[in-house]
């Protein structure tokens, strides 16, 4: 059976970005499932007092240019910085956890990224939603469908797992024996601890 690799994400995330986009392939070509977990890291970086750039304009500037470095080693497009931040009410995130259930997740994320760093728009507006939805050929409804207290409550119930982990930033990797690897720079150390059992 193959391993498998739950990916924690926020839909706001920047550097998230990067592993949205090439997450999902390179862990099929090593065989290992992943697990799309979205969770409120907006949520834990309160609790920590963790904000990692208000007040910080040189680390703010060397995030973009760093994202940007990243994405052109990968291949991602990248045309100067999205606007930041986005998904104040975290309804593209409450979408997400939606067809987290339902098995659409990696579509739907990867489309709300394109939405938010190629098109310059916030995906979690309704208005740009509805379009995500319908490139997806999903209904509008799913819309109303995540802001549904089961939906919520699996959100919640995800961000407290997140807490329980110890995680305190997007993206995180988790394997199956409970090791975390934060940041895009570490799916590739994930990938190789969850193929070899470790732990």
């Amino acid at each position: 059976m193959n391993r498998k690799l739950d990916f924690y994400f926020f839909v706001g995330s920047t550097y998230s970005y990067l592993s949205v986009a090439r997450a999902g392939a390179l862990a099929a070509a090593r065989g290992v499932q992943l697990v799309w977990c979205p969770f409120s890291v907006r949520t834990l970086m309160r609790e920590q007092n963790n904000s990692p750039f208000v007040g910080k304009p040189a680390k703010f500037a060397y995030m973009w240019r760093d994202l940007e470095r990243r994405a052109r080693r990968f291949g991602i497009p990248f045309d100067g910085a999205p606007p930041y931040p986005i998904d104040a009410l975290e309804q593209a995130n409450h979408v997400a956890t939606l067809a987290a259930g339902e098995g659409w997740c990696e579509p739907f994320v990867r489309e709300a990224y394109r939405s938010w760093f190629v098109d310059k728009l916030d995906p979690g507006s309704p208005q740009v939603l509805r379009g995500i939805l319908q490139r997806l050929g999903r209904p509008a409804d799913d819309i109303e469908r995540a802001g549904h207290d089961d939906v919520r409550n699996n959100y919640t119930a995800r961000t407290d797992r997140a807490r329980a982990l110890g995680i305190f930033g997007s993206p995180t990797w988790v394997c199956e024996d409970g090791e975390i690897f934060w940041g895009d720079d570490r799916l590739e150390d994930a990938i190789e601890w969850c193929l070899a059992g470790a732990g």
